[in-house]
């Protein structure tokens, strides 16, 4: 293990090559970058140290406002606030973006701990108290998965997590407005490091409102490889 000093010279390395071989060469571009942002996605990813989005995605500076929080998850509009739902509000409403992109993973020891989870939330857990707004996720990965091993149920919970959170922004009345007058599109991604594959879908607004039930329905499904 390197000590601090060697880390951040190996930091001030990165830096400086980042200044020399991105900054300098399209330094027109961020000129333009520091009078303003137009970033086309808002990102909701893991915290997670292997999951980057700009470095799997290759999003560059300009390109997407993110957020990062253990799980990807999103709480409802009810919920109260958060960073999460501050970062919604800002993405949404100022910066006008025209997706929000949901990115769940492989291996997430976030998703580990709601599986984990008891019924009686520990309060003095600030991990447990935040992976509970995924319970919906768990409980339906419980009923859809119970004959599998934990390890293949927590794989379902991360992909149904993702499900449940982009339900979750229609609970944002700003949100499910610009999504119903089709300038705002809603999709989930999941990204498994194992494999090094990605998949990516959209939310069906119209088939996941239909009747008045809360279901996810989905469209433009891809998987890249």
């Amino acid at each position: 293990m390197g000590s601090g000093s060697d880390l951040f010279d190996e930091m001030k390395n990165r830096f400086l090559s980042f200044k020399k071989h991105k900054y300098m060469e399209n330094l027109e571009h961020f000129q333009a970058l520091s009078k303003g942002q137009a970033p086309k996605f808002m990102v909701i990813a893991c915290a997670d140290s292997r999951v980057c989005p700009s470095n799997i995605l290759g999003f560059q500076p300009g390109e997407a406002f993110m957020v990062r929080n253990v799980a990807n998850m999103v709480p409802t509009y009810e919920s109260g606030p958060s960073e999460t739902n501050a970062a919604l509000e800002f993405s949404v409403n100022s910066l006008e973006v025209e997706n929000i992109l949901i990115i769940g993973h492989s291996c997430c020891g976030g998703i580990r701990a709601l599986m984990s989870m008891q019924d009686e939330v520990d309060s003095s857990s600030f991990i447990r108290s935040w992976v509970i707004v995924g319970k919906n996720a768990k409980l339906s990965t419980k009923a859809a998965a119970s004959n599998l091993s934990f390890d293949q149920q927590c794989t379902h919970c991360e992909k149904e997590s993702i499900n449940c959170s982009l339900l979750n922004l229609l609970t944002y009345p700003w949100i499910e407005e610009k999504v119903k007058k089709g300038v705002l599109s809603l999709h989930g991604g999941y990204y498994d490091f194992v494999d090094c594959t990605f998949e990516k879908w959209t939310l069906d607004y119209k088939g996941s409102i239909m009747d008045g039930k809360n279901r996810v329905v989905v469209k433009n499904q891809s998987f890249w490889c």
